[in-house]
């Protein structure tokens, strides 16, 4: 058989690829050893687990050739493996539901500061309805279930390095509410340089030009770090079974008990390790990641794997209808099993960033979701769009603060009075991003019940009692200025141009 130059020239650079992919490995592996030498020994303990996992994930970064899916096999996922809330919740529930509550643990990413917001510390000490934050809110909802069928659930942050320290000191004012409180730390990764695929971090420290150094890798790392921490086996020890993550920011992740009954009443030997809930994409969803089917297994497929010139169709809300919530209910035994035989195979997101000076640097991440396909009888539900109600933007924030939402037991619900179930579009401009500028710019907040459509852009601020109807447009050109008069109600208006209401 002769071989071809092509024959050759493939493998000789498949042998010289190995030898780099060995060299940046070993490089890698220096570059930690020296990080870790100069932390102090309780740190460097810490640290030497998470630089376990990173190298673990570095060493699968320098694997990965191509796409991470072949576009070619994805299908639709079977009938059977979505399921609708209305099923689950006809099945209704038992006498006791105190009993399957004190098998559950509710887990938060707590991992995210305010900055996109404007603010300083974590996210979730923004306050978002009548002076109380996402974590108020949350404890209130734990408490309440926990009062209410005389159980005993847990709440469980996960923080990263950037919001730990914050958050214990607020924690200190839940000491007399009926729910133990626990958090563990994610891990920290180094950022590596683009070109040399090398950390950028001189030292430990995360103070100073060494703070962009580091970054928490991604909700998917929930699963090492709560193993690593000791909390895992503490709450098997303790007869959970089953913990429900979500996001602090999604004020609609409440802990739902028809999908805990859905969980417990299932045979020993089918028992479902894994509830993604999913939810009917909108426009305004496109970006979200979607479940598929897959080699016969369910797997969740975020817009970063998908081929370039296969991103609209991913975008399309008729070939992909669902979205994944971020709202997870996993099997303790499960993720035991699953850390402790090293079989949580997770897809790694590469998500680039430019730091403040230009420097271009890889972070390396991946997603709680993508473990669905290492469970056994995983399963989607799919739920009501209440169910996801994220706090991402002062559009947001506008919408959870109005009367369209009222709140009850730290659980917002929508208005009875609001007719129609859809959550009116909100699009606010630059002049709002920031919190504080938000919070100056509105009297109080305007009634909504009946609103559908609100694009405000520019200099433009509303006074007290403001009614806003149907679809509202406010655009203050550059230089110029609107106040929206105390008391005024716009039904299906426009208003441009300048408008100045002055106290005398």
């Amino acid at each position: 058989m002769s071989l071809t130059v092509e024959d050759l020239t493939g493998g000789v650079m498949t042998e010289f690829q190995e030898k780099l992919r060995a060299q940046h490995e070993d490089s890698m592996h220096r570059e930690l050893e020296a990080l870790l030498g100069t932390a102090n020994k309780a740190e460097a303990e810490i640290s030497r687990k998470d630089f376990e996992g990173f190298k673990n994930l570095f060493h699968r970064f320098l694997q990965v050739k191509g796409p991470a899916v072949d576009w070619e096999k994805i299908n639709r996922p079977p009938e059977e493996s979505i399921q609708p809330y209305e099923k689950i919740k006809m099945k209704g529930l038992p006498d006791d539901i105190s009993a399957s509550l004190n098998k559950l643990a509710v887990v938060k990413l707590n991992g995210g500061l305010g900055t996109s917001m404007g603010c300083t510390g974590p996210k979730s000490l923004i306050s978002v309805r009548n002076e109380n934050t996402f974590l108020d809110l949350t404890v209130q909802q734990i408490e309440h279930l926990n009062k209410t069928f005389n159980a005993d659930v847990p709440l469980v942050l996960m923080n990263s390095f950037n919001t730990d320290e914050d958050t214990k000191k607020i924690l200190q004012k839940y000491k007399h509410h009926r729910v133990n409180i626990h958090t563990f730390n994610q891990s920290r990764y180094p950022r590596i340089n683009k070109e040399s695929l090398l950390p950028i971090a001189k030292n430990m420290s995360t103070g100073g030009q060494n703070g962009e150094a580091w970054y928490p890798p991604g909700h998917g790392d929930v699963y090492a770090s709560f193993s690593n921490s000791g909390l895992l086996d503490k709450l098997l020890s303790e007869g959970k079974e089953y913990i429900f993550v979500s996001n602090i920011d999604n004020l609609g992740a409440t802990v739902d008990l028809f999908i805990l009954q859905h969980l417990m009443s299932q045979p020993a030997d089918r028992r479902c390790e894994f509830i993604m809930e999913v939810t009917d994409k909108t426009r305004a969803d496109v970006k979200g990641g979607t479940l598929i089917q897959y080699e016969d297994h369910l797997r969740l497929l975020e817009i970063a794997q998908v081929p370039k010139n296969h991103v609209d169709e991913f975008k399309s809300v008729t070939k992909f209808k669902i979205f994944n919530t971020n709202n997870l209910w996993i099997s303790l035994p499960a993720i035991k099993r699953l850390q402790d035989t090293n079989k949580l195979d997770l897809e790694i997101i590469v998500n680039p960033k430019t730091l403040d000076g230009g420097l271009n640097v890889i972070q390396l991440e991946t997603a709680v979701g993508a473990a669905i396909k290492s469970f056994n009888n995983a399963l989607g539900v799919n739920v009501p769009r209440s169910r996801f109600l994220p706090v991402k933007t002062s559009s947001d924030l506008l919408l959870v603060m109005s009367n369209l939402y009222s709140l009850d037991a730290g659980s917002l619900t929508m208005s009875r009075k609001r007719e129609f179930p859809s959550t009116p579009h909100v699009k606010l401009g630059s002049s709002f991003t920031k919190v504080q500028q938000f919070l100056c710019r509105f009297e109080s907040i305007p009634d909504m019940l009946e609103l559908d459509h609100l694009t405000v852009s520019g200099d433009v601020t509303f006074g007290k009692n403001v009614s806003l109807k149907g679809t509202v447009i406010i655009i203050a050109n550059h230089g110029d200025r609107i106040d929206i008069p105390a008391g005024a109600m716009l039904e299906n208006k426009i208003v441009s141009g300048n408008l100045r209401i002055l106290d005398h």
